[in-house]
């Protein structure tokens, strides 16, 4: 149950888990061939209330036998709104808190980490599951951890590469989406909304075009994450904004045999 580092018993398996505090999904690449062999979820909903998030992980571990087998590489993706991007000239390691304070509650106990952006001169500062890791430190003898945004922002803008006009992208998960502005490979804006509703989630892309001065009959708006044009949130945004259209997951896609909806739904864990 460990990170295989002996060159002579590689298993060109890579394991990638994204956490969070309702569940967690897996899959296992086939690190030879460059594919995503499986991929799965563990919802907490299932599980009893009375139970610890850690116990959760726990039965889910005894529950799911390909979390226990040998992969060359392990990386786990925190999942949370917990985070704030920094250009990279106006970041100082001693700092890290400081970042954060004016988007989320911050304590003296919080444990902070950060992810280089390196091609793109910037920073995401974030507060980790602290205790999900310690969990997998007694699972796995190493592992490598970063936070979703900084894999959804990275490939965002890998993929803006020539492309001059500004971008707004929605990444959709269940309780909560980003938005993720892009200029001529540059971010512009980034922000995570919690909603409950359909009207929460069209306000809040309308609210945040208007504060960029985008205009609904001309901007284009890219979905992906939990999302499908039968849903409510598309149609509702259809109504709204002229140019629609899910994210195209083309170069995602071709590493694996899962459907356009899945590739959309999972972006962040295959491009981990």
């Amino acid at each position: 149950m460990s990170a295989n580092t002996n060159i002579t018993e590689k298993k060109y398996r890579k394991l990638s888990i994204q956490v969070s505090l309702n569940g967690f999904r897996f899959c296992c690449f086939d690190t030879l061939n460059q594919t995503v062999l499986f991929v799965k979820e563990v919802d907490f909903n299932d599980f009893e209330k009375s139970i610890k998030v850690e116990d959760h992980y726990w039965q889910a571990f005894v529950n799911h036998k390909e979390l226990t087998a040998t992969y060359d590489e392990i990386v786990v993706l925190h999942e949370n709104n917990l985070s704030s991007f920094v250009p990279k000239a106006m970041f100082d390691e001693n700092y890290l808190g400081s970042y954060l304070q004016y988007s989320t509650k911050v304590f003296e106990s919080d444990f902070f980490a950060f992810d280089v952006l390196e091609p793109f001169d910037m920073v995401n500062t974030y507060i980790p599951y602290v205790n999900f890791n310690n969990y997998l430190l007694d699972q796995f003898d190493s592992f490598d951890y970063l936070h979703v945004n900084s894999i959804l922002v990275q490939k965002l803008l890998e993929n803006s590469k020539n492309i001059s006009e500004t971008q707004l992208f929605v990444h959709v998960g269940k309780e909560h989406f980003e938005i993720v502005v892009i200029e001529n490979q540059k971010l512009l804006l980034f922000n995570s909304f919690e909603y409950q509703t359909k009207e929460d989630f069209i306000y809040y892309i309308l609210f945040t075009a208007e504060q960029l001065k985008l205009n609904p009959e001309t901007f284009k708006l890219q979905l992906l994450g939990e999302i499908s044009e039968e849903s409510d949130l598309f149609k509702i945004a259809y109504r709204y904004i002229r140019n629609i259209t899910l994210m195209n997951v083309f170069h995602t896609q071709k590493h694996n045999d899962f459907s356009t909806l899945e590739n959309l739904k999972y972006f962040i864990l295959f491009n981990s």
